[in-house]
């Protein structure tokens, strides 16, 4: 690449999605809710044209391209966001003490784990919606960035410290993750 090449990255809009640019803020609307992200950093323009988005900058250094091409994936994530959602499911398991998950209000409490007696606690980020059912617990919303790190968060929560991890396979763990159905 020379000089001057110009980086572009081009999005296209679907059908009830609108895409709002204010400034450095990019604000998605769609059937499932709106998203607001801030996009601005020197050198990378982030417009509306022809009916897309298009992320570009003049200048053609590696570490600008890397930061169009972040652009663009974060909006093609806000665009899958408000038009199917994202939604993570993770499985209780247990073989020692009998896990009790449950929700109260932004936070999920893991009671009895390893037979503890003090609640382990984690949070929930955002729009995230949290459903319990049995050992299944998913994690849904639109924002990817809130419900991966609210999954996260679950599973972290019942980490296994101080113990053989080959022995003591109790926790909560990620079994699959990606769009909404």
């Amino acid at each position: 690449m020379s000089i001057s090449d110009k980086i572009n990255r081009n999005i296209d809009i679907p059908d009830g999605v609108q895409i709002g640019i204010d400034g450095g803020i990019v604000t998605v609307t769609g059937p499932k809710g709106s998203l607001s992200r801030e996009m601005s950093y020197p050198g990378v323009k982030v417009a509306s044209k022809n009916g897309g988005v298009v992320v570009s900058s003049s200048i053609s250094r590696r570490s600008i391209k890397a930061v169009v091409g972040t652009f663009a994936a974060h909006i093609r994530n806000m665009i899958t966001g408000v038009t199917t959602g994202f939604e993570y499911n993770l499985k209780v398991v247990f073989s020692h003490f009998p896990i009790t998950v449950k929700q109260t209000g932004a936070i999920v409490t893991i009671d009895n784990f390893l037979g503890e007696r003090t609640p382990r606690k984690s949070k929930v980020l955002g729009d995230s919606k949290v459903s319990i059912k049995g050992d299944k617990v998913s994690v849904t919303g639109t924002n990817l960035e809130a419900v991966s790190q609210t999954a996260a968060n679950i599973e972290l929560a019942t980490k296994v410290k101080g113990r053989d991890r080959r022995v003591f396979q109790d926790g909560i763990y990620l079994i699959s993750k990606g769009e909404a159905a």
